[in-house]
């Protein structure tokens, strides 16, 4: 593995290749997999709610902190502007991402311009030297491993003697999107999680996993373990950022502007459903004036014995 000069003896040797026979991850991850986009406008719509749960953490000047599963590189720059300072000063601190997906990474790369190491590999077999991190920051990633936990101690073995681990999950609660019509809401999350058992082979309690950030912590041995969540809301009217992430990851990402639910939905659910994603359609849910979001976002954070 070619090493940058920023992270010269963190890395270690490559991990073996992993087999070819079975994605990684537990949502169908692998190395050929890009959806770089829906990671670059999650990071720009929830900047605000990002940034505030890292400034609970404290980071600070001369700390390394390594993003595990940094996506294609959002938090990075706000990591490496923290520890190293604008711009990054050489020898202040120390940011590495890692990433499983090719491409995220390579975006990631051209992100950061070089002040922060990208790593690409297996998180659950990080080619990093153990023990040397201040802070790992890791979001919405744990949720795509087959095994959480095991995932989560190799992260743990990264962190040194009274550093810290920090998992972010967002959307642990079920999301608001239809405030005047809490029925519909429901059926369409009940469709949501119907669609992904079928794509991905799953049942509902592999997908509920995710919801026991607190138990997978307790079950690492971790000291003062303690969880915070932060809540996500938006109304009229919404910035660009707002509405690009709104219609594109879930109207018409998670959603299909409806067609990737039909057979999970009655006719008449559907096509009101239908009627609430089409920008062209008088009912278009984000034009409504009483459009109201909740999402939550919740960190969890544990300390390594010293």
């Amino acid at each position: 593995m070619k090493e940058s000069g920023c992270s010269r003896g963190l890395t270690t040797s490559p991990a073996p290749p992993a087999p070819p026979a079975r994605p990684a991850g537990l949502l169908g991850d692998t190395p050929a997999r890009d959806y770089s986009r829906k990671l670059r406008l999650f990071n720009e719509f929830a900047e605000r709610e990002l940034r505030a749960a890292i400034a609970t953490l404290s980071p600070g000047p001369g700390m390394r902190i390594l993003d595990a599963g940094c996506g294609s590189g959002g938090a990075l720059p706000w990591l490496a502007q923290a520890v190293c300072g604008e711009p990054c000063a050489r020898g202040r601190g120390l940011v590495v991402g890692l990433e499983l997906a090719c491409a995220h990474a390579a975006e990631a790369r051209a992100a950061t311009r070089g002040q922060v190491a990208v790593v690409q590999a297996d998180l659950t077999r990080p080619p990093l030297r153990q023990a040397v991190f201040d802070l790992v920051w890791s979001v919405n990633t744990i949720n795509h491993l087959r095994d959480p936990l095991a995932g989560t101690r190799a992260l743990i073995s990264l962190v040194r003697p009274g550093g810290r681990i920090a998992l972010g999950q967002s959307a642990l609660l079920p999301e608001m999107y239809f405030a005047w019509d809490a029925q519909l809401e429901r059926r369409v999350h009940a469709a949501v999680h119907r669609y992904y058992c079928k794509r991905y082979g799953l049942d509902e309690r592999e997908l509920a996993k995710v919801r026991s950030l607190l138990r997978l912590l307790l079950d690492t041995d971790l000291r003062n373990v303690a969880v915070r969540t932060f809540v996500i809301e938006r109304t009229q009217p919404l910035s660009p950022a707002d509405e690009a992430y709104l219609l594109e990851c879930i109207f018409l990402g998670t959603w299909g502007g409806g067609e990737r639910l039909r057979p999970y939905l009655s006719t008449e659910d559907h096509a009101e459903l239908a009627r609430l994603c089409d920008p062209q359609d008088e009912a278009f849910a984000l034009r409504r004036p009483d459009f109201h979001f909740l999402q939550t976002f919740t960190l969890a954070v544990g300390e390594i014995e010293r």
